[in-house]
């Protein structure tokens, strides 16, 4: 019987709380009014970001070429990066498949 109360005072206090939390959060941490959300345009945040590996994997030529431009200093950036790991991966898949006869 004592426990069976506890488990009742436990579950009312928790539910009191958790009501409280959501009636005071504005309150307590109100939402800032100075932050503004920059998006810029899309056409340039796609120019702009670099392609990730699983592109050049399925386009093994055109990493190649950007592992050429970043060697002789025409490519820069992010995608130098991701275009030889591309490669590398690709690679090792390729010798895995040699190996294994598949």
């Amino acid at each position: 019987m004592i426990q069976g109360k506890a488990v009742v005072i436990a579950l009312a206090t928790f539910v009191i709380g958790f009501g409280a939390g959501l009636v005071l959060r504005p309150v307590i941490m109100p939402i800032s009014q100075t932050t503004a959300l920059v998006v810029p345009p899309a056409s340039t945040a796609a120019m702009s970001a670099p392609r990730g590996t699983q592109y050049f994997i399925a386009h093994i030529d055109e990493a190649k070429q950007v592992v050429a431009g970043c060697r002789d200093g025409s490519v820069r950036g992010g995608e130098c990066a991701t275009a030889e790991e591309a490669i590398s991966k690709f690679d090792a898949e390729d010798r895995r498949k040699r190996f294994l006869g598949n």
